[in-house]
């Protein structure tokens, strides 16, 4: 199985690289990125989960209602993506619920950033998909972390897919810098060894956000972007599906795959792994 999945949120991310950005073209560049996602997903026809800043939605309804429409899941990432409070939680929560009238079950924390379980079952939440349990510098040091799902404070944790072994991680990055023979090659590999794979991108990476120039980004940033990452990610999505992969929103492999599974749970702060690391 494979857990696409689309975090859509303001587009502050050249506030990073020290470029100021205006908030209306922000949300430009995410509402148009957003839309050729869903392009692409209804063309192909498969379902993924888009985890949305409470700010985003209420700033575009008709995008997220769009997402609805188009029988994909909805999660909250939060309120704001660069401002975070633990009521903000329960706040983003309530407002996509009120935008989407469906309810909201997962929560991605902005930039992978650790986020207290507790407060997320407070909010009441099902499952959590804010780790990457990989070292990369300057940005996580997650090595001490499960792999694969694993209860945690009440919580079912998600961790954003790595490979076996040496956890090379398999996220946007990846996507856009390997070689696409290799990053298929890590795919099998992790999917056969964990049976599933957990994989996340952003708007703005569908949009064209070179040359450097324009938000100081990085070659490794920009690389593949705009319409070779249409293609890049239809041309994986053929190369999936021919080999009977399916795509599957993730509340439903939490419902159908983990809640499922019958395990003494000693109390809401036992930690239960539930799969090989």
């Amino acid at each position: 199985m494979i857990l696409l999945s689309f975090d859509i949120e303001e587009f502050d991310m050249p506030f990073e690289y020290g470029r100021d950005i205006s908030f209306e073209e922000q949300m430009a560049v995410s509402k148009e990125g957003a839309q050729r996602i869903l392009q692409l997903l209804e063309k192909q026809g498969i379902k993924a989960t888009f985890y949305v800043t409470a700010n985003f939605a209420q700033h575009a309804p008709e995008i997220v209602n769009r997402i609805i429409e188009g029988g994909h899941e909805v999660a909250s990432h939060g309120y704001f993506h660069s401002n975070f409070k633990p009521e903000h939680l329960k706040a983003s929560k309530e407002v996509l619920e009120e935008i989407t009238k469906t309810r909201v079950e997962g929560y991605r924390m902005a930039r992978m950033m650790p986020v207290p379980e507790t407060e997320i079952k407070k909010a009441g939440y099902i499952y959590n998909s804010s780790i990457n349990p990989t070292f990369l510098p300057g940005r996580y040091n997650k090595l001490n972390e499960p792999r694969t799902y694993f209860l945690r404070e009440g919580v079912w944790q998600l961790p954003a897919s790595v490979s076996p072994f040496f956890r090379f991680p398999l996220f946007w990055l990846s996507f856009h810098n390997l070689p696409a023979s290799l990053y298929r090659f890590l795919v099998k590999w992790t999917c056969k060894k964990d049976g599933y794979l957990n994989v996340y991108f952003h708007p703005w990476e569908f949009m064209p956000i070179g040359p450097k120039e324009k938000y100081n980004f990085p070659g490794y940033v920009t690389k593949n972007t705009d319409g070779k990452m249409m293609e890049r990610l239809e041309q994986f999505i053929l190369w999936a599906k021919k080999r009977n992969y399916t795509f599957v929103r993730t509340k439903d492999f939490i419902h159908n795959i983990v809640l499922q599974i019958s395990i003494p749970i000693a109390n809401d702060a036992s930690t239960v792994c539930l799969q090989h690391y």
